[in-house]
């Protein structure tokens, strides 16, 4: 495990009430970050995300708002830098796959409007707001962005193809954010591939094993692995931006 001594550094973490992003949360914390843990109001993993950070006095203030409104991105990442004082890091890691059920690629009545809508403003549009919103912060502390995408994003087979689609537009993002807040922030992004976490699609016990059959390294991501990755590129790696880095276990190759 790589060890960082983040004394006075901060961070922002959206979607950080469970998987990669409370991952990443307790992460950051453990090193001695301040975190921002952002969380829909309505999860309760979120509140209760917080009471175990704050037993285990780890220092970390609640972000609770929605990326997929606008208004509520802004003032959540405005809130949120008032509370920790300044930002270093912001990891746009909110998204969804929308449905619970994968969609066959050739099934194209699935894909309904409603679903490109919540799958872009959630997935693409709210990393575009978040990031928006923490720039004037970023660029007075040199910081960076850490953006979750997806494999699925450079052309793999995921839940939806919409799915897929919204996390090439992260990948894309990322790449254009990288100029627009250089050389003040960096902007880099990781692609997951399968990770054990709480995702919510309901893949088969037959596609599980087979995708990890066809995995190099015969295993999938942990949580912690892609935490590793993410706070990598947001603390070091200084001449790193603009780059979507897979980690999949050597799947896509």
């Amino acid at each position: 495990m790589i060890s960082y001594n983040l004394a006075g550094k901060t961070a922002l973490v959206t979607g950080g009430a469970s998987g990669i992003g409370l991952e990443a949360a307790r992460m950051l914390a453990t090193s001695g970050a301040k975190v921002a843990i952002n969380y829909l109001p309505s999860d309760g993993r979120g509140e209760a995300a917080l009471a175990d950070f704050r037993q285990a006095g780890l220092d970390v203030i609640g972000a609770p708002g929605d990326v997929g409104n606008a208004e509520d991105a802004s003032r959540m990442v405005l809130k949120a830098i008032e509370g920790l004082g300044h930002l270093d890091l912001l990891i746009n890691n909110a998204g969804t796959p929308g449905r619970s059920t994968p969609v066959p690629i050739s099934d194209l009545d699935q894909i309904t409007e409603e679903l490109w809508a919540h799958l872009l403003n959630v997935n693409l549009m709210g990393v575009f707001r978040c990031a928006k919103a923490a720039a004037p912060a970023l660029k007075a502390s040199k910081g960076a962005i850490v953006n979750t995408a997806s494999i699925a994003g450079f052309g793999a087979i995921a839940s939806t193809l919409a799915y897929s689609a919204s996390k090439a537009g992260v990948i894309n993002l990322t790449k254009n954010l990288a100029h627009a807040l250089a050389p003040d922030v960096r902007v880099n992004a990781v692609a997951p591939g399968v990770v054990e976490s709480s995702w919510i699609i309901e893949w088969s016990e037959e596609r599980h094993a087979a995708t990890l059959a066809n995995t190099p390294l015969k295993k999938a991501c942990t949580t912690r692995d892609v935490a590793e990755l993410m706070i990598f590129l947001g603390f070091a790696g200084s001449m790193i931006t603009g780059q979507t880095v897979s980690i999949d276990g050597g799947i896509y190759i």
